[in-house]
């Protein structure tokens, strides 16, 4: 059984939700930490919903947030069992938030931070019907040899990632162009000069005209 998830929410300035753009925190952290990305989106997207769930485990070195997956930092294969095991915990969520606004999937936009962001490129390029974007900041994609055999489609994927980043170093970012380019999946992306592990204002326009671009009309 999929574990519940929940966490802080955005009404559409508009008042009608026509998509709903999903933020996935990073470890340590918890939904409160994103959710604030829509207030600066909220002009761009006035007709979306945002919400920013918390992870489902209490963070092992950060016990007042909270952890997609635990992390050791000593196991190679911890991020590949990682994403998997929470695959179904944020399908599941996905999938609740958008019949709560009566929105199709194709009306989803999803933006992680690292951890958050592992876990959005891992789920959002294996759901049924794939996301109108992924964006994906200071993060990692893991398990690009699978995405050949695994990925549902192609959708529009943005990664951001500061050229200072000493949490993950910005070699991730080209990695996994390496990755998406070997699996014939387009990607975006945008390097943030003189950033660390962090979003930086520019990165944030650029996500937010990312989504924008893409939703459907």
């Amino acid at each position: 059984m999929p574990r519940p998830l929940d966490g802080p929410r955005l009404k559409p300035a508009s008042g009608q939700a026509r998509a709903l753009v999903v933020f996935m925190h990073g470890y340590g952290a918890d939904g409160n930490d994103l959710i604030d990305l829509g207030r600066h989106w909220q002009e761009l997207l006035p007709d979306a919903a945002f919400v920013s769930p918390h992870a489902p485990e209490p963070c092992g070195m950060s016990p007042m947030g909270r952890q997609w997956w635990e992390l050791t930092f000593r196991d190679p294969g911890e991020r590949w069992r990682g994403v998997n095991q929470v695959h179904a915990d944020v399908d599941a969520f996905l999938d609740a938030e958008l019949a709560r606004h009566g929105l199709g999937a194709d009306r989803l936009a999803m933006v992680g931070f690292s951890q958050g962001a592992m876990t959005a490129l891992h789920v959002g390029l294996r759901r049924r019907v794939p996301p109108a974007a992924i964006i994906g900041y200071s993060g990692h994609l893991v398990g690009g040899e699978h995405l050949r055999e695994q990925a549902t489609g192609k959708p529009p994927i943005l990664l951001v990632h500061g050229d200072q980043d000493n949490v993950i170093p910005v070699d991730a970012l080209f990695d996994a162009m390496a990755g998406f380019g070997k699996a014939d999946i387009p990607c975006q992306w945008h390097l943030s000069i003189g950033v660390g592990h962090g979003i930086d204002p520019d990165g944030l326009r650029h996500g937010g005209e990312f989504i924008a671009q893409n939703l459907p009309r």
